[in-house]
């Protein structure tokens, strides 16, 4: 099968830069502390669902899926870059990291309580999105959560907008848009938190975190 140009690009970008990137992620993550209070309302969640299993897809270098784990969850991470799956493995030696990608997770059907992806859709083309959209879908059990997290723009009927992420062309989206397409799959929106850009700061577009749940299924 012929890999699509996105998926290497952005595996060999952060492939270079796993170790510059972890060094800048990692102090960032534990400033925002409106983003980790949407993690934690996720967290909460998912331990009201049933405490199910969570992925972390686009785990980068882990320190997200060693937060989750810290909440008390059973989470493990996925990323397409075999250099940030090793630098994650030797971080955090006690926690489940596997190479792969969010249009094809290793996973069985409904077997997740819970899918975190946090920025991991940005270097996606647009027309591709969806197809990570339905295996979220497919991989949540009835009732499970999604926390997807996103750079934003403010104008819903807007198409989603490129932008220099510095390490590959990423896109950012209306809210609304990404909600539609959810919808789409069967998730229903359950609460969004739009944090606001500043220039002087890494975080110069506005900021989404949607969390959605999947439509409980009819039983037979």
């Amino acid at each position: 099968m012929i890999e699509a140009n996105h998926l290497r690009t952005t595996r060999e970008s952060y492939g270079r830069l796993a170790e510059t990137y972890a060094e800048f992620a990692r102090p960032l993550f534990e400033q925002e502390h409106l983003d980790r209070a949407a993690i934690a309302a996720f967290a909460g969640f998912v331990r009201a669902g049933g405490d199910g299993t969570v992925a972390d897809v686009g785990c980068g270098p882990g320190h997200v899926t060693a937060h989750l784990h810290a909440l008390g969850l059973t989470a493990f991470g996925v990323d397409l870059s075999p250099e940030m799956i090793d630098l994650a493995r030797r971080t955090h030696p006690h926690l489940r990291f596997d190479v792969g990608s969010m249009t094809e997770l290793d996973l069985a059907d409904g077997a997740l309580g819970g899918v975190l992806a946090r920025y991991s859709i940005i270097h996606t083309p647009p027309e591709r999105v969806p197809e990570a959209f339905a295996e979220f879908h497919r991989v949540l059990a009835p009732g499970g959560l999604l926390l997807l997290s996103f750079q934003a723009h403010d104008e819903p009927s807007a198409p989603p907008e490129p932008f220099d992420h510095q390490v590959a062309l990423a896109y950012r989206w209306s809210p609304d848009h990404v909600v539609s397409l959810l919808r789409e799959t069967g998730m229903v929106e359950v609460a969004r938190l739009i944090l606001a850009g500043r220039e002087d700061t890494k975080r110069r577009f506005p900021q989404a975190h949607l969390l959605l749940r999947k439509s409980a299924e009819a039983q037979p």
